[in-house]
């Protein structure tokens, strides 16, 4: 949800957010299912068009109203920015997925934290972190000096993981914490993470 939000954000798009419970089921409702088949969240509809995968809406929102984003028309920025962004998808959210979710999630959701995944998680991070570090020292963002899709995908995850006990692992990381620094200044940025539930929304049941 909020990679695709910073990236309205970033376009300068007109949008609404239409709130749904959690607990309420809503996200399982038939209306909802009729948008996506997954009954997952988000759902972009646009005239005609409903989308759902977050990523999927992230570029076609680019796309549509900042291509610059994505650096098409160019080559080889655009496949660095395919790179990064299948990165993102593929090494980082799954590795910061268990630890935010026993470290955020379960406490709202009455589950024990299993400190094993979360340990398992941290040196997965560990080893992870480095390769940014390299990429990062020749460059500002991960696909060149200026911002692209590739880095605000990585928002929504790195933004919770940020949030958890453990952030001051990316300290020993001068280059990633100066690129994570540089997307928490952008207005966008600090836009979406104001509306951030802490907890996913787990505990009010609501989903912005």
């Amino acid at each position: 949800m909020a990679r695709a939000l910073v990236c309205l954000e970033e376009a300068g798009a007109e949008y609404e957010i239409v709130p749904m419970s959690r607990c309420g089921g809503d996200h399982r409702r038939p209306e909802h299912l009729a948008r996506n088949p997954f009954g997952e969240i988000p759902v972009l509809e646009d005239g005609d068009l409903t989308l759902y995968q977050s990523r999927a809406i992230s570029r076609y929102v680019l796309r549509k109203y900042r291509p610059e984003l994505l650096k098409e028309g160019d080559l080889e920025g655009s496949a660095m920015v395919d790179v990064w962004l299948k990165v993102e998808a593929h090494h980082e959210e799954p590795t910061l997925w268990p630890i935010i979710r026993n470290c955020i999630i379960s406490p709202y959701v009455g589950f024990e934290r299993d400190q094993a995944a979360v340990d398992e998680s941290l040196g997965k991070l560990r080893a992870l972190l480095p390769v940014y570090e390299a990429h990062l020292s020749a460059c500002r963002y991960l696909a060149g000096d200026d911002v692209t899709a590739a880095d605000l995908c990585h928002f929504g995850f790195m933004r919770y993981f940020m949030a958890t006990e453990y952030a001051g692992v990316v300290d020993a990381y001068p280059h990633v914490k100066a690129w994570w620094d540089a997307l928490l200044a952008r207005t966008s940025v600090k836009k979406v993470i104001a509306g951030m539930p802490p907890d996913f929304g787990y505990a009010s049941g609501n989903i912005p």
